[in-house]
């Protein structure tokens, strides 16, 4: 029986053990759903385990290429993998033990102070609003507020309570973290020095005619993964501290904590810098509207610097991502997975990405071989 070309072209009688392949796991699926609690020590296992991987495979990606730099200088492998990564716990520790009182004492200050600082902007924006052309406004949104949010003070008494119930938990949060940063070095150090040859075990495992695709798959997330990683910590390095010297020259009350949230808030794009400013408003704001005028300058300086100078030079056009696909990855991320979401959204759309512009020159290929002889031949860009 000669199948036609368009069966040919979408893969024949492959298609059809496709379709059955997708039912089945369909069907499987379903199952699932209704014995899922068999499988509660299985997710109980993963939650413990991707942790400590998702960090050492960061960690990888930011010293694997200093680690091939002491093994170009004849450093064996092995040494220098101990090497980086006592000299790095070291300098972490000796960061931590000079900044960690400063730290400490800021953060507990503002702490502290911070309701009476929201107090006192609250109460210097309901003045200005109250002298403003806004006063009608302002009391017909106050009364819709009083009549729709009066059950408002309950319902966070409810989510309190709700909150209460889940730090009876906090031992099993505690203990994952522990875990989690007591493992990942000695998952980090296999990686360092037998993550090639994993890569090549892998690959072995496919089909031959498939390791070549597979390969360059791999390839092209190496590239796309690990130039994000290490350009997002380097810009967030330098954001921190331009930060940190711009607020210690306009004398910006707690300058190092600032620096600090705005350095880990900015490993988030675009989303990151509005969050990580917030904080520091509302304590210019308290201390003067000069120093916000001052704050607003050098948040342009630091913005200008980073994104003329720093970004471009750190981050290149490697990840070839719009800002509004990264906005949209970055909100969809966000309600689907939370905190986790924002953080890994952009690393896991490149992966995506990767696979569906390999899929993309895969269809090309099939097209060109089925009809590239009776219409336009894709190109091959």
């Amino acid at each position: 029986m000669k199948i036609s070309r368009f069966m040919q072209f979408i893969g024949g009688r492959d298609l059809f053990f496709g379709l059955v392949l997708i039912l089945l796991l369909g069907v499987i699926v379903f199952i699932y759903t209704k014995v899922s609690f068999i499988f509660d020590p299985i997710l109980t296992i993963g939650s413990t385990v991707i942790p400590p991987l998702i960090l050492a495979f960061i960690a990888y990606y930011l010293l694997n290429p200093i680690v091939n730099l002491l093994e170009r200088a004849h450093i064996d492998r092995i040494w220098g993998i101990v090497i980086l990564i006592l000299g790095i716990s070291g300098l972490f520790t000796g960061v931590i033990l000079l900044t960690a009182p400063a730290i400490e004492t800021q953060v507990k200050d503002l702490a502290s102070n911070f309701p009476s600082y929201l107090n006192q902007m609250g109460a210097g924006i309901d003045n200005w609003i109250q002298q403003s052309f806004l006063a009608p406004y302002y009391e017909q949104g106050y009364d819709w507020f009083t009549s729709n949010l009066s059950n408002l003070t309950n319902k966070v008494m409810e989510y309190i309570g709700g909150a209460v119930e889940g730090v009876q938990n906090i031992a099993n949060v505690i203990t994952r973290i522990i875990v989690a940063l007591v493992t990942f070095p000695f998952i980090l150090f296999f990686l360092l020095k037998d993550g090639d040859h994993f890569k090549a075990f892998c690959l072995k495992l496919l089909p031959p005619r498939y390791r070549d695709g597979a390969d360059e798959i791999l390839r092209n997330m190496d590239v796309q993964v690990g130039s994000y990683i290490q350009g997002q910590i380097i810009v967030a390095s330098c954001i921190g501290v331009l930060l940190y010297i711009g607020y210690l020259i306009i004398g910006l009350d707690y300058a190092i904590t600032l620096a600090v949230v705005a350095a880990v808030t900015s490993v988030v794009p675009y989303l990151g810098p509005m969050i990580a400013i917030s904080p520091a408003i509302i304590i210019a704001l308290v201390q003067s509207p000069v120093m916000v005028l001052k704050l607003g300058i050098v948040w342009a300086a630091v913005q200008f610097l980073e994104g003329n100078f720093v970004s471009p030079n750190v981050m290149g056009k490697t990840m070839h991502v719009h800002p509004l696909t990264i906005i949209i990855v970055l909100l969809v991320a966000g309600n689907l997975f939370g905190v986790v979401g924002v953080i890994l959204g952009i690393p896991g759309y490149a992966i995506l990405k990767v696979i569906a512009v390999h899929a993309f020159k895969r269809f090309k290929i099939r097209y060109n071989r089925f009809y590239g002889d009776e219409y336009d031949p894709y190109e091959e860009t």
